[in-house]
């Protein structure tokens, strides 16, 4: 008499559950404020330590073929925290205007002090 797979049927049924089960309780939550700020300061800080770290390989390249010891060094520096700043603020500005677009016009708040 041939055995039916029923059994098994049901197992594998029951183990896919399982599986999509658990995989829904891994996934982490989507989207949201907290992990748009939260990547928008990680581009902040790689700007900034980009920025630096590509100052100073300038100024040491600078110093290695013009014989310039600590100057080309010194300048790449003040040259890298410069332009990461300036990245940086700027990128801040433009994020901060698309977030107040995306808000609409939010409301005033009435002036208690008399004229």
């Amino acid at each position: 008499m041939p055995q039916t797979d029923e059994p098994r049927d049901e197992a594998m049924h029951d183990l896919d559950a399982r599986l999509a089960a658990f995989e829904a309780k891994r996934q982490p939550p989507s989207g949201g404020a907290a992990s748009r700020a939260m990547g928008q300061g990680y581009r902040f800080l790689g700007e900034v330590v980009g920025g630096v770290l590509g100052g100073l390989g300038l100024g040491w390249l600078f110093d290695r073929f013009a014989h310039t010891a600590p100057f080309g060094l010194v300048g790449g520096l003040l040259i890298g925290v410069g332009v990461s700043t300036f990245a940086a603020v700027r990128g801040a500005g433009t994020w901060a205007k698309a977030e107040s677009a995306k808000a609409g016009n939010l409301p005033s708040v009435a002036d208690d002090e008399e004229d």
